[in-house]
């Protein structure tokens, strides 16, 4: 019953904003809060929400921020869209607190590269160059309310500049896990989420500022020309996952089998359908895969984004001896068309033994 109440509030809450519109494509500012630049959980798409756990979990579902049992460093590098020249930088440290409560703060910054400076008049070039540059800041609390039920919320601070225009916003996320169990103990999970909920922005700098002559005096002048403002991309995930041990005996649970599934409901963009299969052995290497699906993905006419859908990718995770500490290198792979798709690679250390 708490659970369906928690579910009812979040969606009466979101209503307004989640009506999955597609012909808002495009339409919308700070799309940087929708890059996933985290290696681990890009494998599984939005697939794995309902059962995150740790730092990547600020970008999903902060419900899963409390699972993390001493403290965590988490930092992932991506060359997005391979081909386009850029790259998204992601560091996060959560810390459990005690009493059921833990912290998060990450960082992601997404780098275009330098750009050939022009203007009207030299269309050509020879002016430099510049380097836009996407940041946002979040910082997470999440709270275990009991054995079952997990939550929490995320303040995230965002911004975007270029050489004569920026923009900054703010953003909140919240999320709620449900855990219950069917043949093992807390095997299945449910989870909630809205992300990116938050005031409109606008820009503002010289950019926006027109250089006129008055005819009267025959002086040059500046004029601002009037910015509208913008919605940022605000969404709601819905999903569950199933956990099922393959070992032939109960005793052992060396062999794990996850199944993911997610809806998606996008303000400024199709909705998806993300399925997601990850294999756990030992809690030391995993493989992953999924496949996210909106209407007319599979056409090039049709498609609405450069991603055609599949994802992947690996964990090898090392505990050292008698310390309790472990450190993991994960990859990631998204297919895309046009680009090489997007590679993910980051390192994670775990002060203190991992939760499972």
């Amino acid at each position: 019953m708490k659970l369906k109440s928690i579910i009812i509030a979040f969606s009466i809450l979101s209503l307004n904003s989640f009506a999955g519109n597609p012909d808002r494509g495009g339409q919308a500012s700070g799309t940087q809060l929708v890059v996933n630049g985290w290696a681990r959980s890009s494998g599984l798409g939005w697939s794995a929400q309902s059962s995150i756990k740790g730092v990547e979990s600020m970008y999903m579902n902060l419900g899963g921020l409390v699972h993390t049992v001493k403290t965590d460093f988490v930092f992932s590098q991506t060359n997005w869209l391979t081909g386009s020249g850029l790259s998204v930088s992601n560091f996060g440290i959560a810390h459990n607190l005690g009493n059921d409560n833990a912290l998060g703060l990450s960082i992601s910054s997404i780098s275009f590269g330098e750009i050939t400076r022009t203007t009207v008049e030299q269309p050509d070039g020879g002016l430099g160059t510049f380097s836009p540059r996407l940041t946002n800041l979040g910082f997470g609390y999440s709270r275990k309310f009991t054995e079952r039920i997990y939550g929490g919320v995320l303040l995230r601070v965002f911004s975007e500049n270029v050489s004569s225009l920026k923009m900054q916003g703010v953003a909140f996320d919240a999320g709620i896990q449900y855990l219950t169990s069917w043949k093992n103990t807390n095997d299945i999970h449910f989870g909630v989420s809205i992300r990116n909920i938050g005031p409109d922005v606008k820009y503002s700098g010289d950019g926006i500022t027109i250089k006129r002559i008055n005819p009267d005096n025959n002086q040059e002048s500046g004029v601002n020309q009037r910015i509208a403002k913008f919605n940022i991309p605000a969404l709601m995930n819905i999903g569950g996952a199933y956990d099922m041990y393959l070992d032939k005996t109960a005793e052992t649970k060396f062999h794990k089998l996850t199944t993911h599934a997610n809806f998606t409901y996008n303000a400024f963009s199709q909705n998806q359908i993300t399925l997601g299969f990850e294999y756990n052995y030992k809690n030391m290497f995993m493989i992953r895969a999924g496949y996210e699906y909106g209407k007319g993905i599979f056409d090039y006419s049709t498609r609405r984004s450069a991603y055609t859908g599949l994802c992947g990718g690996l964990t090898y995770e090392l505990p050292f001896k008698n310390s309790g500490n472990k450190f993991a290198l994960d990859y990631s792979y998204r297919d895309s068309n046009p680009f090489s798709g997007s590679h993910s690679i980051g390192i994670k250390m775990s002060l203190g033994a991992s939760e499972e």
